[in-house]
């Protein structure tokens, strides 16, 4: 017997934060369909806005065929297209410009994660706080190759310089990972300027109540508490067992 579609309720919030005048993140929100995402741009002002506005138009208009592992791969394409028509006006401009990003797709009970940069995707489940992404900063390739340590990197002032991001260079290397999706998963989509800012014990506390109602403007304006010195965006994604009542509200169920 095949399984109901788990009923998933999302909610978005993105602010300049406290320092910067302009916002150069952009978020999507698809939930008829199953897709989020976030990026982060870079190259001031109105370069960073174009990078992450392009990706997020990108994802946005993507087609998603039914079959998920397709679905995944149209996904990636619109991220590569992105990429190109980014790095694209960078060159015709003379301006390097560039940004993260990480997108969420979830199709019945599978759930699939794509990210460039330095942006997170994380999910609550079971009572502990997993880091579904991986950074891809110079920082973080240290630690990877165990010349620093995690407790080092958070104080390095080369934390935040990136290693990788859409429209830097002509052709993009994509992560992906693909998984189940359980009843009670909290996923949760950011930029740096959400864990650069709020430390993990404290973004779990706040992902605990979020089946209990919306939580991503709580966490950005708990950020504006801590200083937000960088723009920050937070998208959080639920998954709650298919309800009878749940079938008659399609925006809110991934098919």
């Amino acid at each position: 017997m095949t399984a109901l579609p788990l009923r998933i309720t999302s909610h978005a919030t993105t602010h300049e934060g406290k320092i910067r005048k302009n916002n150069e993140d952009s978020f999507c929100s698809r939930p008829d369909v199953g897709l989020w995402g976030v990026a982060d741009g870079m190259g001031g002002h109105e370069n960073g806005e174009f990078a992450s506005a392009a990706i997020v138009e990108a994802l946005g208009r993507v087609n998603l065929p039914d079959r998920f592992e397709t679905a995944c791969a149209a996904i990636a394409g619109a991220i590569h297209s992105a990429n190109a028509l980014i790095h694209t006006k960078g060159a015709d401009g003379k301006d390097q410009m560039g940004s993260t990003v990480v997108a969420l797709f979830i199709r019945d009970r599978q759930f699939g994660v794509f990210w460039v940069g330095d942006s997170r995707a994380y999910v609550l489940r079971h009572g502990e706080l997993h880091q579904l992404s991986r950074d891809h900063t110079q920082v973080q390739a240290l630690i990877d190759r165990g010349f620093m340590s995690e407790k080092d990197a958070e104080s390095h002032p080369m934390a935040h310089i990136l290693a990788r991001a859409v429209g830097v260079e002509d052709t993009l290397e994509l992560d992906v990972i693909v998984d189940e999706v359980l009843p009670g998963d909290i996923f949760m989509l950011c930029s740096d300027g959400l864990h650069g800012t709020m430390g993990q014990d404290e973004i779990m506390a706040f992902l605990e109540t979020a089946a209990n109602g919306p939580v991503s403007e709580k966490m950005v304006a708990r950020t504006l508490e801590l200083g937000a010195p960088d723009n920050v965006t937070v998208v959080i994604v639920a998954a709650h067992e298919p309800t009878l009542l749940s079938m008659g509200t399609p925006i809110e169920t991934v098919r």
